[in-house]
């Protein structure tokens, strides 16, 4: 061996900080796993001891019960499963929508709080700070009681066009299932692929001559043409299912009950507030030589936020906003305060009809487990494409 040679270190000694490291992190993670595994056999064998079922066998069973709300039938005979199929459907759907409208309206609100007319400032912050501080679940309540006491009775509701909005709730004209529609969505799917390859052309492009592409209107156009392509192609069909007023309730046609939209309402108007600050603050990490910048270059006050103030804070904004999406799609588990069967609900009914507790209450956690995890990596992702890339 040379002597200048260093000697070679043996990892697998105790002297080794990251062997002695791994010992303690294995250690770790034996202890969690025998403190769970404690807890739950003494859960178990104290329930056995007091003549309570466990286990999820019940799932197979028929539920008896029916769900008032739901994107597919489902009646008392089918099991528990399904049941709270039908709940993550509900929860999902709260959630998915809730995080879009939020978002565009979180957007507008914090890029209105630059804006140079002190009215439309005002307003923002107004907004902000009204729903902001006010609990998620009162704002649930009172969309709610609005929607519920406000509102005239399906047989004087309010019209506009095929649309009814009454104590029952928003009904709207549905298409008639048909080809077309099918060939319709297979469009839209094409339509995204093709925006795919075309925000990527339209990038080579600007590093090559510099000339920027339309980022919206084109793919926009492109989305909403592969749609229709698509419902041509299918036979272009037109029928539509209308609501019809009745004596009591409104017919046929599609529906949003007021728990659904109560829930929604709530939860876009209190999330919104707290994305407009998360908006702001990310435009305001912006070095205000860029801003100083671009008026120097002639970009309009809209170009500017843009094309340049937007994309920039982009990196500030997405991780906090990461936050805001988990807790709305968490705070959708308040729905069950107004009767909205979401995922919570229907466990609470399971639970009370079968007894299985602990079962009810874990598939209630896995879910939102699942979808808060899935959350985040999706938006770790995007972080990571909209971040700095460093050399």
């Amino acid at each position: 061996m040379n002597a200048n040679t260093p000697p070679k270190k043996n990892n697998w000694s105790w002297r080794s900080q990251a062997f002695r490291g791994l010992i303690y992190q294995v250690l770790a993670i034996l202890a969690i796993v025998g403190v769970v595994w404690f807890l739950a056999h003494n859960t178990l064998v104290n329930m056995r001891v007091r003549g309570i079922q466990s286990g999820f066998d019940f799932l197979t069973q028929a539920a008896g019960f029916d769900i008032g709300e739901s994107l597919y039938p489902f009646d008392s005979e089918q099991p528990y499963w399904q049941a709270f199929l039908v709940g993550v459907t509900n929860t999902l759907r709260v959630a998915i929508l809730g995080v879009i409208l939020a978002t565009i309206l979180g957007t507008l609100l914090g890029v209105g709080r630059f804006s140079r007319n002190a009215l439309v400032r005002g307003l923002c912050l107004s907004y902000v700070e009204f729903f902001r501080n006010i609990p998620v679940l009162l704002q649930l309540l009172l969309w709610y009681v609005v929607l519920t006491e406000v509102l005239p009775a399906a047989s004087e509701a309010w019209t506009l066009g095929p649309f009814f909005l009454s104590k029952g709730g928003l009904n709207y004209p549905i298409p008639v299932w048909a080809t077309g529609q099918l060939f319709a969505a297979f469009g839209f799917v094409a339509g995204i692929a093709l925006i795919w390859l075309y925000r990527r052309w339209a990038r080579l492009q600007f590093e090559a001559t510099g000339k920027v592409r339309s980022q919206f209107w084109i793919p926009l156009y492109i989305f909403i043409g592969g749609g229709l392509l698509g419902w041509a192609i299918g036979g272009a069909p037109t029928d539509f299912n209308n609501p019809v007023k009745g004596e009591f309730s409104i017919e046929n046609g599609g529906a949003l009950t007021p728990e659904f939209l109560a829930v929604l309402l709530g939860l876009t108007l209190y999330t919104a507030a707290f994305i407009a600050e998360v908006v702001r603050g990310g435009i305001q990490s912006v070095p205000r030589g860029q801003g100083e910048a671009a008026s120097a270059l002639g970009l309009s006050r809209n170009q500017e936020m843009r094309l340049i103030m937007l994309p920039q804070a982009l990196r500030v904004i997405i991780p906090p906003l990461t936050n805001q999406y988990l807790n709305l799609t968490k705070n959708s588990s308040l729905a069950v305060a107004i009767g909205y069967p979401d995922v919570v609900s229907i466990a609470n009914t399971a639970l009370n009809q079968t007894g299985r507790a602990v079962e009810c209450i874990s598939l209630v956690m896995l879910v939102y487990l699942t979808t808060s995890l899935g959350t985040s990596l999706l938006m770790n992702w995007y972080n990571s494409r909209a971040a700095i890339k460093e050399r």
